[in-house]
């Protein structure tokens, strides 16, 4: 249809101008001595015109000639550009399939283009990283700018495959780095903390699960096993004297505190330096707020000295848990324990008997029999005490 209404116009055009040349009468003469051309002034007009588009086309086609070189250029720069996104594609699509192999010769084609190779070099690096290849993949890393704007994503997969190749001092250099850009997001935060665990950096660790813990970007347990095994490491470093534990534990917060595995190595430590008095506090104020059979062994270990006020104050404490748990076979040893130090024989066999038949536990079992046994010995019953320390040597052998 719009073809139909342009050869209209044109035909219409045709025929008007036709129209106004029959009724023109105009002429035109050229002189140049000794000659002169006559021309009526509608054919004058037909020749202005061609002429002038006869000018136009040359200067078009001169242009057009000048421009060619920058337009092949133009042409062969779109065509890389074409090839390189396409074997982009074709990287990350192997990528994502597990061709590792074929995802690097892709992005070893992508690279050809400026924009693209940035990107290109981070893909293949990872793909190397997959096929064991850390040479090739810390190649590959190096040529990423450190001026791009692609220097937050080079050190973001720097540190997860260093991590992953089991480098965490390497890792943490390029945390460090990260950290000097000013890069605080969720994932940052979560990548330096698998590098502080990996190297054992626990006072960090401990930083940044706090960190995570306020945007609940971690979850609870894993939080929480992190915390215990960095308080384990920190509370049972062996040249740590009495003062360096008090220090380190001044410093744990108080929801800390009374977790059982906290508490539990934190009591092993104060016994080991002979902080009896204080692994039994802590014991405590833990045991008030969850029950834990760790930590009533601990509670055994800080045992106060025979014959002391204290020693009787725990016997006592124990007596009031054991009337709320009376099949507790760990309490019943503790108390038994408590009650061979204070040498009250009866409540002592008493107790560890009770242990002994409530143990489900060969552990704990084990350990009543050696009590028994050695109330025999304080009792002068050897048959008895013989007998039990057979049962306990028996139960090591299992």
């Amino acid at each position: 249809m719009r073809i139909f209404i342009w050869l209209l116009v044109l035909f219409a055009t045709a025929i008007g101008l036709a129209l106004a040349a029959r009724f023109n009468p105009g002429n035109v003469v050229l002189f140049y001595p000794p000659y002169r051309v006559d021309l009526s002034l509608n054919f004058f007009l037909l020749l202005m015109a061609l002429s002038f588009l006869f000018t136009y086309g040359v200067l078009k086609a001169i242009r057009t000639t000048q421009r060619m070189p920058q337009r092949v250029a133009l042409y062969r720069k779109e065509k890389r550009e074409r090839e390189s996104n396409k074997a982009m594609r074709e990287a990350l699509k192997a990528l994502f399939e597990g061709r590792f192999g074929h995802s690097e010769k892709a992005a070893l084609r992508a690279a050809v283009s400026e924009d693209n190779a940035g990107l290109a070099a981070l893909i293949a690096a990872r793909a190397a990283h997959r096929m064991g290849q850390p040479s090739r993949r810390d190649i590959w890393l190096s040529k990423v700018p450190d001026d791009s704007a692609l220097k937050t994503a080079r050190l973001m997969t720097a540190i997860e495959l260093l991590i992953d190749d089991h480098r965490p001092e390497a890792a943490l250099d390029a945390v460090n780095e990260l950290n000097a850009t000013g890069t605080r997001h969720i994932h940052a935060q979560r990548l330096a903390l698998k590098a502080n665990q990996r190297a054992k950096n626990w006072p960090e660790v401990l930083r940044l699960v706090r960190s995570l813990d306020k945007n609940d970007a971690i979850h609870p347990a894993l939080s929480s096993r992190l915390r215990e095994l960095a308080y384990d490491d920190m509370l049972s470093g062996r040249a740590h004297d009495a003062e360096s534990i008090r220090r380190i534990w001044a410093i744990v917060p108080a929801e800390d505190r009374i977790n059982p595995q906290v508490a539990a190595r934190a009591a092993g430590a104060f016994n080991t330096r002979g902080l009896h008095d204080e692994a039994r506090a802590l014991v405590e104020r833990a045991l008030s707020a969850s029950w834990d059979d760790r930590l009533i062994r601990a509670y055994r270990e800080s045992a106060a000295a025979e014959g002391s006020p204290a020693l009787l104050t725990q016997i006592e404490r124990c007596e009031q848990w054991a009337n709320q748990r009376p099949m507790d076979a760990e309490l019943a040893l503790t108390l038994g324990t408590l009650c061979l130090k204070q040498k009250l024989w009866g409540k002592a066999q008493r107790y560890l008997e009770q242990a002994l038949s409530d143990a489900s536990e060969a552990a704990t079992a084990r350990e009543a029999h050696l009590k028994l046994a050695q109330l025999h010995e304080a009792l002068n019953h050897p048959e008895e005490a013989t007998a039990h320390y057979r049962h306990c040597a028996l139960s090591r052998m299992r």
